[in-house]
């Protein structure tokens, strides 16, 4: 690739990831729009709405979708069960418990663990080989984003504590919710970065269309079990909707559209430009979105100690994508 060509895809391949970021923030919107739902609920009902939305796109895509093998669809099933469903029901749960900054702040910490998981993974069949990992180098940005996140927690406590209804066990739970969240969104973007970019031939689009198919069984056979579930239980909630039937389906599928698949869409348009140590570094974009929308929800600015939290956390991110170095070329499908 010529040097011209690289600028060209870095400056792309940027803007898609940007674009994601700023629809993936929506995720962070609905569990606080819609607080009296369960997290079960939000995640299901997301994924059902993204998968209805695939089936007419699938369409479009038949072409494309006609190339994948079994073991492609097996891989897009596992995208879908790990990086979307599980991944939401640990956010979602995370943010009723704990409110929206602190596990936009714990998510806001995977471009540095993507990076460090990338290359600690090591070369082997099916993965890129990446440069050794410089402890040294990350050890500024770590400790610039452990500050960050100690400050916006500080300021979520202290809020906390002014509330005499407050529940520390419930945020405690909710910040451990968000770690779940992360490790989710640790393996997905390495895992669907390999493919796409050991796969160049294949359509992003597609890509992302497939992984909604595969997404459509699971979020229907959940929100089965969480409906026969709160039956067996006694569980007084309004199934199949919910109390607020329409603004639930409208959210669903506005969160399905945008961030579930023209999301996923943008996101592997980026991942088929930038090595995934770099894309990784550019989840950030999520983090500020999500913290934006937070805050516009509560109708605040944030606390000069939240604001500070969040500039150390941009910076540490940054410094670990200067500290960070480009893999070499996938050989082979992952594993």
């Amino acid at each position: 690739m010529s040097p011209a060509a690289a600028v060209s895809a870095t400056v792309t391949g940027t803007l898609f990831a940007l674009a994601a970021g700023l629809m993936w923030g929506l995720v962070f919107v609905g569990p606080l729009l819609l607080p009296e739902y369960p997290a079960a609920l939000h995640s299901f009902g997301r994924y059902l709405a993204f998968g209805l939305i695939a089936l007419p796109l699938a369409w479009f895509d038949r072409a494309a979708l006609r190339q994948l093998t079994r073991a492609d669809w097996r891989e897009a099933l596992r995208l879908a069960l790990v990086g979307n469903i599980v991944y939401y029901l640990f956010l979602a749960s995370a943010i009723q418990r704990a409110g929206g900054p602190l596990p936009t702040m714990i998510i806001g910490t995977l471009p540095v663990v993507i990076a460090i998981t990338a290359k600690a993974r090591g070369h082997r069949a099916g993965t890129r080989r990446e440069a050794p990992l410089r402890w040294r180098a990350l050890a500024p940005s770590l400790t610039l984003i452990a500050l960050g996140i100690a400050l916006v927690n500080q300021v979520e406590l202290e809020h906390l504590r002014a509330d005499p209804a407050a529940d520390l066990g419930r945020y405690a739970l909710g910040a451990l919710l968000a770690v779940g969240a992360v490790a989710c969104w640790t393996w997905y973007p390495i895992r669907n970065a390999e493919w796409l970019r050991a796969h160049p031939e294949r359509s992003p689009r597609g890509w992302a269309t497939a992984q909604g198919l595969a997404t459509l069984p699971l979020a229907l056979l959940g929100y089965a079990l969480t409906w026969l579930w709160f039956a067996l239980s006694g569980n007084a909630f309004e199934m199949p909707l919910g109390p607020r039937a329409w603004q639930f389906v409208g959210l669903m599928f506005a969160i399905g559209l945008f961030a579930s698949w023209l999301g996923t869409l943008c996101w592997n348009e980026a991942s088929q430009r930038l090595p995934p140590t770099i894309v990784g570094q550019l989840i950030v974009f999520e983090t500020l979105s999500a913290l934006a929308y937070a805050f516009v929800l509560r109708g605040q600015w944030p606390q000069p100690a939240t604001l500070a939290g969040i500039v150390l956390l941009v910076a540490g991110v940054l410094w670990a994508l200067r500290a960070g170095s480009g893999p070499e070329v996938a050989e082979a499908h992952p594993n």
